[in-house]
């Protein structure tokens, strides 16, 4: 969302000028008054005039943000994120193909909103890979379905250290022909990188 003012901040009566920034899943104070305060601790959030006003566990915060922007940041915090589902577009009419094993809780549950989980004409293709050897594995596996132009999500861990980064994924599916389109968080151990076949090919 990458979301910023600079503003007046009263906590508790206490006025500060801070920098606020929504970064989902947090709204940051920074400068004189310095937090992080998750959505999920924020009550009663609503614009009045000028003001963005809530309280977050035993605190009271108003921002004097202007009214437009008080009244989108009230129902950016408010509206309910959306779904892995969705994100990785996924709905009730989607076909979707799943290479390797879906291991992850977050990753199951939104398999469970699609239509099928079938090798068969899919819409959609999520792979979950961890090394080097799996990806090219499963690009391998999918490259009918590539140069048919159906997307795939390549779903890796997230995180120093692993045997695969984001660069490997990009690099080897550039080199097959596929193009990056989106990023997904997907959930707390692992991310994806959403490719396409290019449109001149």
């Amino acid at each position: 969302m990458g979301r910023e003012a600079e503003c007046d901040c009263e906590c508790n009566g206490v006025r500060s000028r801070v920098k606020a920034l929504i970064e989902p899943p947090e709204l940051i104070l920074r400068g004189e008054l310095r937090r992080r305060l998750p959505f999920s601790s924020m009550k009663q959030v609503r614009a009045e005039g000028e003001t963005l006003r809530f309280t977050s566990e035993s605190e009271s915060f108003s921002l004097a943000v202007g009214s437009t922007t008080a009244q989108k940041w009230a129902e950016a915090l408010t509206t309910p994120p959306p779904t892995l589902a969705k994100k990785l577009g996924i709905t009730a009419e989607t076909a979707v193909r799943m290479i390797g094993s879906a291991d992850d809780d977050a990753l199951r549950a939104a398999l469970s909103c699609a239509k099928a989980v079938t090798d068969k004409d899919p819409h959609l293709i999520l792979a979950r890979v961890k090394s080097s050897a799996e990806l090219t594995k499963a690009l391998r596996s999918a490259a009918k379905q590539l140069a048919a132009r159906v997307p795939i999500w390549f779903i890796y861990p997230k995180g120093r250290g692993q045997a695969l980064t984001q660069n490997d994924v990009r690099s080897t599916a550039l080199a097959a022909g596929i193009v990056d389109t989106k990023v997904c968080a997907v959930s707390a151990a692992l991310t994806a990188l959403r490719f396409v076949r290019r449109r001149d090919e």
